[in-house]
């Protein structure tokens, strides 16, 4: 499966990027039932930061946002659980299929993709914030020295303008 496809299923919900569990059971080939009901069989290998069941107003803002969720999902009166990364991980200990393992292993791809591209879209923000900050400091510069050339054509001007006047003025002493 291409990488791409698991991580539009990646959603960011309490700080934590998340896959929840119909996506989940979607792509390890299961029933979502099947899946939460062997999490629950296995709940203390899913502590907080694993997993965690979703509020209501958390589902309605998910629901809001993914236009692409089926019906069976969107009207469903269970809320979805949410498993981190390392909850992904650790459902590969507890779902034994092959295609789970095979699955969980693109999952875990997806993921690290993921936050590569957060690592270089961090670098790019501050390489780009280091040439906002060195244009402005060249368009400083710059007005200073259009500034400067401003005042040096003003001074020619200037002595320009008085030596036609001192040239037109009124001469004194004998005439022709």
């Amino acid at each position: 499966m291409r990488l791409t496809v698991i991580q539009q299923k990646i959603y960011e919900i309490r700080g934590y990027r998340v896959m929840l569990d119909f996506d989940l059971a979607a792509l390890y080939g299961t029933e979502t039932r099947t899946l939460k009901q062997t999490v629950r069989r296995n709940i203390d290998r899913f502590p907080k930061d694993f997993m965690f069941q979703l509020t209501k107003k958390e589902w309605k803002e998910v629901i809001t946002i993914c236009d692409n969720l089926p019906a069976t999902v969107k009207f469903s009166p269970a809320l979805p659980y949410a498993f981190s990364e390392h909850g992904v991980t650790m459902l590969a200990s507890v779902l034994k299929s092959k295609k789970a393992i095979k699955m969980n292993i693109a999952i875990v791809r997806a993921f690290i993709a993921l936050k590569q591209f957060v690592l270089n879209y961090k670098d790019l923000a501050s390489q780009i914030k280091e040439i906002r900050h060195n244009v402005a400091n060249h368009s400083e510069q710059l007005n200073q020295i259009y500034d400067a050339i401003e005042n040096m054509m003003d001074e020619k001007e200037e002595k320009k303008h008085e030596k036609r006047l001192w040239k037109e003025r009124e001469r004194i002493g004998f005439k022709k």
